[in-house]
């Protein structure tokens, strides 16, 4: 019942070829939870390593949710590749924040800022060396 009460919406586009923004509008909860991963894990399938995940339009997220960012993030960093969270309302945010995801998982507020955390070089081992 409450899928039909919070559909959930997912659009996947394409700002290049490795890269997938996947914009997400509606309850991000245990009901619409399953449609979300299968939008990420086609395009997985597809080759694409690095997903923008703008939640911009997601009033509510549980940890199902959450889980789902986590598995792809770890899923992306194999390949290797990148998860980064675009302009989260306040209380998806919120819950981000609370549970450490935002410490793992890039959170930014414009796709422009994540697409160039992409093309940063990663850094060096020894770049953290004191």
């Amino acid at each position: 019942m409450s899928i039909a009460q919070n559909p959930l919406s997912v659009e996947v586009t394409l700002p290049r070829e490795d890269v997938a923004l996947v914009t997400v509008a509606g309850h991000l909860d245990l009901d619409t939870a399953t449609e979300f991963q299968a939008h990420l894990a086609n395009q997985l399938h597809h080759g694409r390593r690095h997903f923008l995940l703008d939640l911009s339009a997601v009033p509510f997220m549980d940890s199902s949710g959450m889980n789902i960012i986590l598995r792809v993030y770890q899923e992306a960093r194999g390949l290797p590749g990148s998860v980064h969270v675009i302009d989260p309302t306040p209380a998806v945010r919120r819950v981000l924040d609370l549970t450490g995801v935002s410490l793992t998982v890039p959170v930014s507020d414009k796709v422009d800022d994540a697409l160039a955390l992409i093309d940063r070089p990663e850094p060096s081992p020894r770049d953290g060396e004191a």
